[in-house]
């Protein structure tokens, strides 16, 4: 098989053209959003939020409400449950996110098990991307753009709030309220990543594009731009791979997205583990030669 008909003949299924687009926004905005997650150090925060909104989804799925109202609501809930916590005991911050999100998530595991109904709520968990409807792409393309949109106005406030909290409240901004926003953005995009990954695979695709940007530019600007690239590659990648292969779509994105900061981990030229290691074996060697041209040209 020629690699044209690798690439052409997926796209021939209405579902697979469905699943690339739904695979491609959503890595977009998970890749956007994970670089503010990243630089403020939320990927913890990040894990127990995407988690913690299974209940949300699964009552709003009960009641006839869109899955985003109960993301948001039980997004929101989960923040202030861990501050709660926190701030009235004597645990600290990780142990009150890891109590609060896996009680969540649990909650959702009960509710999904006791719900009579007529679709797959296990989707929820493990993600359907082959079998987004119409309806569903729509939704997440809506969302994707209220996410965007709000990201691309604040992006100065969000950025910096990220890099100096203190200094944004000097200059007349709330630093809480923007928290509170980026929250609320994080519930939103979970809803978006739970057709293609499925609750637990979520945090994958709002934190690993973001890091590995992180590891290839010093610059946020170029970070923004790397990250939601890399994010939307693998998302093309793993679901072509999944395709040819039989194999989970939503793991496999995730998998492509894994092996690529594997590989930047390791080699990227700045922060690489190796590519470091050769940097400075090259500056070594190029210092050695300094004074051996030195004496050369004094000889002559």
């Amino acid at each position: 098989m020629s690699l044209t008909e690798l690439l052409v003949d997926p796209l021939g299924y209405e579902f697979m053209t469905r699943a690339l687009l739904t695979s491609v926004i959503t890595a977009v905005v998970c890749g956007m959003l994970s670089c503010w997650l990243v630089l403020i150090g939320w990927s913890l925060m990040g894990d127990a939020v995407s988690h913690a909104v299974l209940p949300g989804v699964v009552l709003a799925y009960i009641v006839g409400a869109p899955f985003a109202v109960g993301a948001v609501i039980f997004g929101f809930l989960a923040v202030a449950l861990i501050g709660v916590v926190r701030s009235t005991s004597r645990v600290k911050e990780d142990a009150a996110i890891g109590i609060v999100f896996t009680t969540l998530f649990a909650s959702g595991l009960v509710l999904i098990s006791v719900t009579p109904s007529n679709t797959d709520l296990n989707h929820i968990i493990f993600g359907n991307l082959l079998g987004v409807s119409r309806a569903e792409l729509i939704q997440v393309a809506v969302l994707a753009a209220i996410v965007l949109a709000a990201l691309f106005l604040k992006r100065r406030d969000f950025t910096l709030y990220a890099f100096d909290p203190t200094h944004a409240h000097a200059i007349g901004l709330r630093p809480k309220l923007l928290g509170t926003a980026l929250l609320g953005l994080l519930a939103l995009t979970a809803v978006l990543a739970l057709q293609a990954v499925g609750v637990i695979l979520v945090v994958a695709m709002l934190i690993i594009p973001g890091a590995t940007a992180y590891l290839l530019t010093d610059r946020f600007g170029y970070m923004l731009i790397l990250a939601p690239t890399i994010s939307a590659a693998c998302a093309v990648t793993g679901l072509y791979l999944s395709y040819h292969l039989d194999t989970a779509s939503g793991a496999m994105i995730v998998v492509v997205q894994g092996a690529v900061f594997t590989l930047v981990y390791l080699f990227a030229p700045r922060q690489g583990v190796i590519g470091k290691r050769i940097g400075v074996a090259r500056r070594r060697r190029n210092a050695a030669r300094i004074p051996t041209a030195a004496v050369k040209s004094s000889a002559r």
